[in-house]
């Protein structure tokens, strides 16, 4: 059968599969399978489906994933989360700005230490939405902020959009790490520039009078009052949390020790922070180790099947015949990427950002090669597409996240995170393409491991 036709039913075909809503890992694996048939027949089957699948997630590199989320479910059920923004909510007492902006700070803090969007996000639900709200936030704006709070952990290291764009590519975990350091305090930037214009485009809509301000003050305090913290668990919580991030990014950083390694001390640090502060128990370990085994098992079958739909691409010579479509503009890489950019975006807005990764890196590494740009600065280009991808609809992980854990409608907190992604998307993306140094200086220089 022609690879044309062949390659237009496969894309139908996943179309029809995603707006059914079948898992991605069930659709990758079903359109390569169908695929890999109609271009060799069945006799392709046995050898693909044999060891190929365990070889691809018996990976070194991919044991940081279940580690990494492990830590996270640590941290998560410490409690150290609410102890940080209860002292984020006594710092910004009195400036009601202050308090939007250290809440995205302190997201890029959690998600740079869970590598988890969603929980990191629905942990800001839990916590700061109330508080934002009380402050004089309207519900989208809250729960807008703790979307892009959380999202942030699509780019800020440890990522495991990284970490699965390293094992696809052979690309140095490490270095991809260092290299996105830039880009995501760009986009944790970016993301507050648009909070700020959102609140005070509120505050002159509808201004809250003196006496009101005053209510709400006066409210704060006395439930700052009757739920105040101990100082002694307080201490503990800033003490382990900048050990856990000194831990994570020192260790990486100077080149101590690999992604891996870090993960795995950043577990046994996450760990010790719950038992400092009284969490641990036989529900802390069920809660923790079900949600890790979860993630861990939906990214290893979202891997298989990418890896069974990367062998349908290379075989359908998809990448070629793309290249050959883009040969007009080949002599523009900033034309073709500003391209890849608008199709990634899409398809972030609609489909798991893992599984964007493994499902078009296939497709387009080649077009990256033969365009001569550096293959971590398009990981790391990736990445923050994800991030944004994770608070556009119709499929933002975080707003969903936020949403169910506040109430507050996805709908209104889309509206409210669409001007936060394309503003980021502008800047950010632009930056990067116009100045590739932003991603590649740091790894150039550092002594990172992969």
């Amino acid at each position: 059968m022609d690879s044309y036709l062949v390659v237009g039913i496969i894309i139908f075909m996943m179309i029809v599969f995603l707006l059914m809503g079948m898992y991605i890992h069930a659709v990758l694996l079903a359109s390569g399978i169908i695929g890999l048939i109609l271009l060799e027949g069945f006799s392709i089957l046995p050898g693909l489906l044999g060891n190929e699948p365990f070889n691809r997630v018996a990976s070194y590199t991919l044991t940081t994933i279940p580690l990494f989320v492990l830590m996270a479910q640590f941290i998560l059920h410490s409690g150290l989360v609410q102890d940080i923004f209860y002292i984020v909510h006594k710092i910004s007492r009195g400036r009601r700005s202050l308090l939007g902006t250290l809440t995205l700070i302190i997201g890029g803090m959690l998600g740079a230490v869970s590598g988890s969007g969603t929980a990191t996000a629905a942990s800001l639900g839990q916590v700061a939405v109330p508080e934002l709200r009380k402050h004089g936030y309207s519900g989208p704006l809250a729960g807008a902020i703790a979307s892009a709070g959380g999202s942030l952990s699509g780019i800020i290291p440890p990522s495991i959009i990284l970490i699965l764009y390293g094992v696809a590519t052979e690309t140095p975990v490490g270095a991809l790490f260092i290299g996105a350091f830039i880009p995501g305090v760009l986009v944790m930037t970016t993301f507050i520039i648009a909070m700020l214009f959102y609140y005070r485009r509120e505050t002159k809509r509808s201004p809250a009078t003196a006496e009101a301000q005053a209510e709400i003050a006066s409210a704060a305090e006395a439930e700052a009052e009757e739920e105040k913290v101990p100082v002694t668990r307080l201490t503990v919580s800033v003490i382990m949390g900048f050990l856990i991030v000194a831990t994570i990014f020192g260790g990486i950083y100077s080149g101590i020790f690999t992604p891996t390694e870090a993960g795995a001390i950043g577990s046994v640090v996450g760990l010790l922070t719950a038992l400092l502060l009284g969490k641990v128990n036989l529900n802390f370990f069920k809660a923790s180790l079900t949600e890790t085994i979860k993630l861990t098992g939906m990214v290893m079958l979202i891997m298989i099947g990418a890896q069974i739909f990367g062998r349908f691409v290379s075989l359908s010579l998809l990448p070629r015949k793309l290249i050959n479509l883009l040969e007009p503009l080949m002599a523009t890489p900033a034309l073709v990427l500003l391209l890849i950019s608008a199709i990634l975006f899409v398809m972030f807005m609609f489909i798991e950002g893992a599984a964007v990764i493994l499902m078009t890196i296939p497709v387009f590494l080649p077009i990256i090669t033969a365009l001569q740009v550096d293959v971590l600065w398009f990981g790391v280009f990736i990445s923050v597409i994800c991030t944004i991808g994770l608070i556009t609809p119709p499929v933002g992980l975080s707003v969903y996240a936020v949403s169910g854990v506040t109430g507050i409608s996805s709908g209104s907190i889309f509206k409210v995170g669409m001007g936060f992604a394309v503003f980021s998307m502008i800047v950010v993306c632009g930056l990067m393409i116009a100045f590739p140094e932003l991603a590649t200086w740091l790894p150039s220089i550092s002594g990172g491991k992969g």
